[in-house]
This record gives structure tokens, C-alpha cells and sequence, in this order.
């Protein structure tokens, strides 16, 4: 098994008025030639965005996008005349495809909106655009991690690339096994909150760790803690 670390104190930082980010691999002002990505995992950006701001219209293309909100409201509109808010609980999926703009914005006047922006390369290009938003709230079971994005038609939620999303919320003294679905392909663990074990890794409160070159991986709770998987090819 092989792996990389990413400790949260050593990730990018973008600090605006109405906007703290925090970005896994290389985005915005932050390059580092070395965190250009993991396989298909090109951005990881922890977002909080002030009351009743957010990102303008602007554009993407070939590429496949991902929101997870973690509190708050967040509001999407795009030039597929797609207008939705979600919240805790919701996810968002985006393929660029040919072209697409859009904005997120905080769907609250009061409160802040903290949520997981994530962009994964696709499989094949130049797709027609599409946006969909999920409900996860009954997939999710305690103590274990819900597959919540798929490629193939096992979730709702399905992206252009052969990539597999779970989460959960999973108690202190909890041990979690995951088979990878594909073989050559790779996991990113992202811990939102808590810490957990992996072989001999410690990981806190947003750290990631890139793991590859294994068909299965033990994960094991030190705390109460909320995980993020992405697998994704290498």
C-alpha cells in the first residue's frame, strides 16, 4: 500500500472579506507542483462563504463537480436555467461537459455556508452540460460509510468518470473496512472532522492521505469522526 499525506496545516489558503479557503491541491493563488492532484482528484476546497455572498457567474468545461455542504445553505444557478439551494444532508453534481456557467452563492442572509467543492477529470469530454442535486439523508446508516456517488447506476448520483464517493459519520473505537470497486484505482480519505487510523497513519480534522496500490483498506476511529472517501483512477 502506498500513500500520501496531506496535513490540513500544510494546504493552500485563499482569505478574502467574504470568503476563507482552504485547497488540498494547487487552485487559485496556491501552485505546488507536488499536489497537482490524485489520479482523476484535481481539487479539494474546504469553503466558507460569508452571508449573502458567494463566486459570480463564471465558467468551467470538461469537468465533473462535486458539492457537499457541511452547514449552512448553498445556492446554485447556471446557464442550463438551474436555480436550487441545498443544505446539509444534499449533494451537487455538475458535469461541465461543452461549457457551462454558473455561480454558488450562500443561500442565507445571516448565516454562513461551509461546504466541499470538488472537481474530478472526466472519463470522456466534450459532454453535454448537466447539474443535479441529491438527497443522501437516507443512505447514510451510523457507523458506516454510505456510498453516495457512483459511476454505474448504483446511486443517483453518478459522474463521467469511474469514480466511487462515500461518507459517514462513524463512532470513537469503530473499525471500517473498504474494498476499492476497481482495481488500479486509488482512494483519497478526507477526515471533516475527528481522527481515525489507517495502517500506522494518524489523521485529524482535515487531513487527507492519497492511498493506492491496494485492493482494500482498514480504517479505525481514535474519535468520533465524519470520513470522506473518494476512489478514483490513477
Amino acid at each position: 500500500m502506498r500513500t500520501i499525506i496531506d496535513k490540513a496545516s500544510s494546504r493552500g489558503h485563499s482569505q478574502y472579506n467574504w470568503l476563507n479557503s482552504y485547497h488540498t491541491f494547487s487552485f487559485d493563488n496556491y501552485y505546488n507542483p507536488a499536489r497537482m492532484g490524485f489520479g482523476a482528484l484535481r481539487v479539494l476546497n474546504d469553503d466558507w462563504v460569508a452571508p449573502g455572498e458567494g463566486f459570480g457567474t463564471h465558467p468551467h468545461k470538461n469537468m465533473e463537480i462535486v458539492s457537499i455542504p457541511l452547514s449552512g445553505h448553498l445556492k446554485h444557478g447556471d446557464s442550463t436555467k438551474n436555480e436550487r439551494v441545498i443544505t446539509v444532508g444534499d449533494i451537487q453534481l455538475m458535469s461541465a461537459g461543452t461549457g457551462i456557467f454558473h455561480s454558488e452563492k450562500n443561500g442565507s442572509a445571516s448565516d454562513p455556508v461551509e461546504f466541499l467543492q470538488i472537481w474530478i477529470m472526466p472519463k470522456k469530454e466534450s459532454t453535454q452540460p448537466l447539474y443535479k442535486d441529491f438527497s443522501i439523508r437516507e443512505l447514510k446508516k451510523d457507523n458506516e460509510l454510505a456510498l453516495i456517488v457512483s459511476p454505474d447506476g448504483s446511486t443517483d448520483a453518478k459522474l463521467l468518470q469511474d469514480t466511487w464517493f462515500s461518507i459517514g459519520e462513524v463512532e470513537a473505537g469503530k473499525t471500517v473496512n473498504y474494498k476499492l470497486h476497481q482495481p488500479n484505482n486509488g482512494v483519497y480519505a478526507f477526515i471533516i472532522e475527528g481522527k481515525i487510523q489507517i495502517d500506522n497513519l494518524i489523521l485529524s480534522r482535515r487531513d487527507g492521505v492519497g492511498i493506492s496500490e491496494t485492493n482494500t483498506i482498514e480504517l479505525q476511529t481514535l474519535e468520533d469522526a465524519h470520513i470522506l472517501l473518494i476512489e478514483v483512477p490513477m
